[in-house]
């Protein structure tokens, strides 16, 4: 098996990052595409009480776009734009500029992290952030995955509010 070199590899890991959130891709759609053409009314529409409705899937994916970078930089915690982590509880008012707004913030914290796997150096793949089990490569990888799991999320609660 022919090894990547590592400047090969850090292209591989932004094209993943990309392709899961908006690049053109084989498997189907990414994040910003199982969102596109969705209004304020459709993102905020929930299949029960107690699940997660797509304008929430997008702002937890936003979060974790800015946890990955936050992680593979070594900055300090405290700079996500929301009060709160991980989940959080949306929309606030169901109107199209808070929609919008969202959205924004997805687009935002996908460009910063794409950012910083640019700025990675070659030996940066294989170190673990503070405090994580998981080498930079690898949670480069994760994040790539986590957006396409929830756009496959989206798109079966797409097909359930018809």
């Amino acid at each position: 098996m022919k090894r990547i070199s590592q400047s090969a590899e850090r292209k591989l890991l932004l094209k993943m990052v990309d392709e899961g959130y908006a690049s053109r891709a084989w498997h189907g759609p990414n994040l910003r595409g199982a969102i596109r053409g969705l209004n304020a009314k459709q993102a905020s529409w929930r299949p029960s009480k107690k699940r997660h409705n797509i304008w929430e899937i997008v702002v937890h994916c936003a979060y974790w776009k800015y946890i990955v970078r936050r992680r593979i930089l070594g900055e300090k915690k405290g700079s996500f734009p929301l009060k709160g982590s991980n989940w959080f509880h949306r929309p606030e008012e169901v109107t199209e500029p808070s929609w919008k707004r969202d959205r924004k913030l997805l687009a935002d914290m996908h460009s910063s992290l794409a950012e910083a796997i640019t700025g990675l150096e070659d030996s940066d793949l294989q170190k673990k952030p503070k405090g994580s089990i998981w080498s930079i490569r690898s949670t480069v990888y994760g994040i790539a995955m986590h957006d396409v799991y929830h756009a496959g999320q989206i798109q079966l609660l797409k097909r359930m509010m018809k």
